[in-house]
């Protein structure tokens, strides 16, 4: 005889518009709880297949199946068979449809399956020739496109998502290959109002600064977006004069020598010399850096510096100018790296 979550499971499929309503409400509701969702994993054979479809119907049922399946993939092991049974797949075609209502659930739920390394696998497209790095170029335009000045931006989390894949050599490669120019289409968010936009690019350019050594050409290539990047985080409150500013990419003298928005979170600060490390370990990244005053930059920066964190990142990046070029820079306490 089939206990009440048997029957509960069952309803989601219910040919009965108001008890399918009723049946993923409830489903939701348990998803909300350690205890409910462990409860409904031992049906994910069946569970998972119907909130699926769930999500292609109208909102009502759409956005509890949604908020259900986002829950459930906090389990890795639920991701995983999510990511098994074409979940990226259906939940990309959904975010598309012209009458979509669930875009923000639907990126959340992204966000969780590439987490996984095979959900990485299938966001990437990697196993089709022909598809591959679509479902990531529509993700880049969506975030590019998207205002962040809209309290409920659907495609905030996007950012989330591409530091997930550029934690991969393939995600990393994708997003510096020069064709597709996505990279330099996510660095123009850097200066975003919306934190959880800057974190996304922040960490994604970080990531892909792991990438240098093979990779230096085409982080180059997008300099103009590059440095202001980089340097506008750790510049500091100085403004420069038209002189100093002379040879920098204009969007980076420009912000330089105006008064400008502190960057509060030292995270930020953290991860951007992270990166300047990263690039400048390679010869050719270092004569890049010193043509655009790069370490002038850090200088006056450091000395606004107030977070030990930070500073020890400053100084980790000055112990390179000064062996890389008999120059003064800031003075390195540290050797230590992530």
């Amino acid at each position: 005889m089939a206990t009440e979550l048997e029957e509960l499971v069952g309803f989601l499929s219910s040919p009965s518009p108001p008890v399918k309503k009723a049946a993923v409400e409830i489903v939701r509701d348990l998803t909300g709880s350690e205890d409910g969702s462990l409860s409904l994993s031992k049906y994910a054979s069946t569970v998972l297949p119907s909130l699926s479809q769930l999500l292609k119907g109208k909102k009502e049922v759409s956005e509890p199946a949604a908020e259900a399946l986002i829950n459930l993939s906090l389990n890795s092991n639920l991701a995983a068979k999510m990511v098994e049974m074409g979940m990226i797949k259906t939940a990309m075609d959904v975010l598309y449809k012209p009458d979509s209502s669930i875009a923000r659930l639907l990126v959340m739920l992204l966000v969780n399956l590439t987490q996984l390394d095979s959900g990485i696998v299938s966001l990437l497209q990697i196993e089709d020739d022909k598809m591959q790095g679509l479902f990531v170029t529509k993700l880049v335009r969506s975030f590019c496109r998207s205002s962040d000045e809209t309290r409920d931006d659907p495609f905030d989390h996007v950012g989330s998502i591409l530091v997930n894949i550029s934690k991969k050599e393939a995600g990393r490669k994708m997003l510096l290959d020069s064709k597709r120019g996505l990279l330099k289409q996510v660095l123009r968010q850097f200066d975003s109002t919306s934190p959880l936009r800057k974190k996304g690019v922040s960490g994604t350019l970080r990531n892909c600064c792991f990438e240098a050594e093979n990779q230096l050409q085409n982080l180059l290539l997008i300099s103009e977006f590059l440095w202001p990047a980089l340097l506008l985080p750790v510049a500091g409150k100085k403004i420069y004069s038209e002189q100093e500013t002379s040879k920098m990419p204009l969007e980076l003298g420009s912000a330089l020598s105006i008064e400008r928005e502190p960057w509060d979170d030292p995270e930020f600060r953290v991860e951007a010399l992270e990166s300047i490390y990263l690039i400048i370990v390679q010869e050719a990244g270092l004569r890049a850096f010193w043509s655009v005053n790069g370490p002038r930059i850090l200088q006056d920066g450091y000395e606004d510096e107030e977070d030990p964190k930070a500073m020890e990142a400053y100084e980790r990046v000055g112990s390179l100018l000064v062996h890389g070029s008999g120059t003064e820079g800031p003075s390195s306490t540290s050797e230590t790296s992530k």
